[in-house]
């Protein structure tokens, strides 16, 4: 393919400290004839920064649906486009997913250039087990369907990572510590910022933690792995002595289920389909 061929160069950028961005970012949102940005304001202060005129143009989830076929057609025609997010790479939780799917259709060329992300700086911070991890992105706002998407994931032997914003992040963690009590997990924001915060905890006291404080920045949320679910089969007994010993203080089977889950830290289905003798 001729050096004068369109590309989508898929640039990330700093998650917060602007000398995280790599050289090879650099050189190609100076050499690439447009920016496309989620928000314009936000990649300004990033070419400031390093001194960089290349044109800005948004790329945003208000006029993808309009802009995704003109910049794969001005790709075709020779241009180079950048594409960038607010922070860290583009397609991961943002509209520029639709501009690679788009150009991946059209057969036009794609460079990734990787660089910080807050996925891997809150997993390996987190101190939680990195050799096997899934992340959800960002779950439901509403807590029913976010309850009924955690249970689904309950059963999933790998560190969970999840995205929040500050103004849910303590009703998300509450979700997280009825899902799965008794599991280790972690909170990171403002990463690679002046104002850094990892607290790490079981997840119960994590949520009751931050219950009620007024949070800044972007949120990554972990859970760890259920712990072999602690040998449920080799315990039922045990299980099963608690759960008679609470109702016979009166607790319902429902009531008794759940404080013998988090207790144990079990998942509560296992300890119910205990209490039901199976």
């Amino acid at each position: 393919m001729p050096e004068t061929a369109g590309v989508l160069l898929v640039c990330a950028t700093p998650i917060g400290n602007l000398g995280d961005v790599t050289l090879r970012v650099l050189d190609a949102l100076r050499t690439a004839d447009v920016i496309a940005a989620e928000d314009t304001r936000v990649t300004r202060k990033l070419l400031s920064r390093y001194d960089i005129h290349t044109p800005l143009e948004a790329y945003h989830e208000h006029n993808r649906v309009v802009r995704t076929p003109e910049f794969v057609e001005r790709i075709e025609r020779g241009e180079r486009i950048a594409l960038v997010s607010d922070a860290g790479t583009p397609g991961v939780s943002d509209p520029g997913e639709h501009l690679v799917d788009a150009c991946l259709e059209a057969g036009v060329r794609i460079e990734v250039l990787p660089g910080a992300s807050a996925i891997l700086a809150a997993l390996v911070a987190s101190g939680l087990p990195t050799e096997a991890f899934y992340f959800g992105g960002f779950l439901p706002r509403k807590a029913g369907e976010r309850s009924r998407c955690l249970e689904r994931l309950a059963g999933i032997d790998a560190t969970l990572v999840f995205y929040e914003s500050p103004g849910r992040t303590a009703a998300t963690l509450a979700s997280l510590a009825e899902a799965f009590p008794g599991r280790q997990a972690a909170l990171a924001r403002e990463l690679t910022k002046m104002h850094e915060e990892i607290a790490r905890s079981e997840v119960g006291e994590l949520a009751a933690a931050f219950a009620t404080r007024e949070l800044k920045g972007e949120v990554v949320l972990l859970v760890g792995p259920p712990e072999e679910m602690k040998q449920l089969a080799l315990d039922e007994d045990a299980v099963r002595e608690r759960l008679d010993a609470l109702e016979a203080e009166g607790r319902t089977r429902r009531d008794a289920v759940r404080e013998v889950a988090a207790e144990l830290g079990l998942p509560r289905n296992d300890v119910y389909r205990v209490s039901l003798g199976e």
